[in-house]
């Protein structure tokens, strides 16, 4: 294998690309050649990091093989792998979602349509999660005291406020223009598909439940479920927490 640059190598090459001689425009560009290198590198590993998984490889392996903790990997390279597991499909798919995951993505889509929406945005996924009680979602919401007649009341607070909630279409267009078709995805709601299957893998989870669809939700802070949530003072790290304890007794009683 051809040896990387050497310090040197890497000082001149700065030298080459600075706008001056002067030290401080000098720092600036080996910045931007220190983030590139970062870039390159974050990228290089990542693509031999999917290849493991595609061979059927665990995280604990993987781990070992970079001499870092599981968690240490779960948090560096879960979410690029979501990105691209989610870039391979640009429509979404439920393949890897638990029954009651399932059953949350449909109920979005019924909460759409009662709410006059003609798409499921996150506040749809938020309240869908009530409709599994026994769901961890469901129960870490239930122990941050946040009910399902708090959700509506904060939605309907964001349209008397005249909220745009962050969506491309405006929320005053209405299902009666898809009257008998399944209200699609916003973009914002595809992102808490996304983030919950980073969660899943940051969590070494082979599958997606009703805990990472709640915690998807935190990961855009500009989305009205989030704003929801953080309002109502059910902050992530708390519902991580819960969510971390649960897990943590199922683990046990096995």
């Amino acid at each position: 294998m051809a040896p990387p640059p050497t310090l040197q190598e890497l000082i001149e090459i700065v030298r080459q690309d600075s706008s001056s001689d002067q030290p401080l425009d000098q720092l600036v560009a080996a910045a931007a050649a220190a983030a590139q290198l970062e870039e390159t590198t974050d990228a290089l590993l990542g693509h031999f990091v999917d290849r493991c998984r595609r061979d059927g490889r665990s995280w604990t392996e993987i781990s070992a093989a970079l001499g870092v903790t599981k968690q240490a990997v779960h948090k560096r390279f879960a979410p690029a792998l979501a990105a691209h597991i989610a870039a391979a499909t640009p429509s979404p798919t439920f393949e890897r979602f638990t029954d009651r995951a399932r059953h949350v993505v449909a109920a979005s889509g019924e909460a759409a349509i009662v709410l006059g929406d003609n798409f499921v945005a996150t506040e749809h996924m938020l309240l869908a999660l009530f409709t599994e009680p026994e769901g961890l979602a469901a129960r870490a919401l239930a122990m941050m005291t946040v009910s399902e007649e708090d959700v509506r009341a904060a939605i309907r607070a964001a349209d008397d406020r005249g909220a745009n909630l962050g969506e491309p279409a405006a929320r005053a267009a209405r299902a009666d223009d898809r009257a008998g078709t399944r209200p699609p995805f916003s973009g914002q709601a595809k992102r808490a598909l996304r983030d919950a299957l980073a969660i899943a893998l940051e969590f070494g989870h082979n599958y997606i439940g009703t805990e990472h669809l709640l915690l998807g939700l935190y990961r855009n802070p500009d989305c009205l479920a989030a704003q929801i949530l953080n309002e109502s003072g059910a902050l992530e790290t708390t519902a991580r927490a819960h969510v971390t304890d649960m897990l943590r007794g199922f683990s046990q009683r096995k």
